[in-house]
């Protein structure tokens, strides 16, 4: 059973940055593809972007293009989410995923972190 555990959520003004981690448990690492979702209060979970097990292929949501970038450290067992250039729109809980296939924007996905709360003030 893998274990996702997201850090680096917090408050920012527009325009700023963070970036968020997630250290997953485990041998497996290195065949799991990877994704990140977010949920905002009263609305669906939406795929953020997404990082195939080898790290050559990263795919991202409409909204985030540009602005976000995803990358991945096999040694370390770490996924992470460069977050730039944030707005307001972009507040929400903050889900690490994971899954023994491809990337998928669908939230079909074998393991979940518990998310880490971003909150980006105007």
């Amino acid at each position: 059973q893998e274990q996702l555990v997201e850090s680096g959520g917090g408050l920012v003004q527009t325009g700023g940055s963070l970036r968020l981690s997630c250290v997953v448990s485990g041998s497996t690492f290195g065949s799991l593809a990877m994704a990140w979702f977010r949920q905002a209060p009263g609305k669906q979970r939406e795929f953020v972007s997404g990082i195939s097990w080898s790290g050559r292929n990263t795919y991202y949501g409409d909204s985030v293009k540009g602005r976000f970038t995803i990358s991945r450290d096999n040694d370390k067992n770490t996924v992470y989410l460069q977050m730039n250039s944030l707005k307001p729109e972009d507040t929400a809980v903050y889900y690490c995923a994971a899954r023994f296939s491809i990337v998928t924007t669908r939230d079909t996905y074998d393991y979940w972190g518990h998310g880490t709360q971003v909150t980006v003030s105007s």
